[in-house]
């Protein structure tokens, strides 16, 4: 079976990588962040010369950081969640083996 129009054959995909997600989604956050404080006081310059939306996009960075650590914190509770039921010997999400 081939994969592409080049004729190569198709490989399975690899095992997703797992890090730390939540602190790396918190270290953006709070770069977004600091760099939304840090060109604020000037907001006038960036306006004057037709930037103003790089201190916007800091912010709206920011605040989809904030989404984001609430996400992968869920994800990886609920990962950790799946891990101890599997531990336990509990294989189906209601308890039974």
């Amino acid at each position: 079976m081939t994969g592409s129009w080049t004729g190569t054959p198709r490989r399975a995909a690899p095992e997703p990588l797992e890090g730390p997600v939540v602190g790396t989604i918190t270290g953006g956050t709070i770069i977004w962040f600091a760099l939304f404080f840090l060109q604020l006081p000037f907001y006038g310059w960036f306006s004057d010369h037709g930037h103003a939306w790089w201190i916007w996009t800091c912010l709206a960075g920011g605040g989809l950081g904030l989404i984001g650590i609430w996400y992968v914190r869920k994800r990886d509770a609920a990962i950790k969640r799946a891990a101890a039921r599997k531990a336990d010997g509990a294989d189906h999400p209601d308890g039974t083996p």
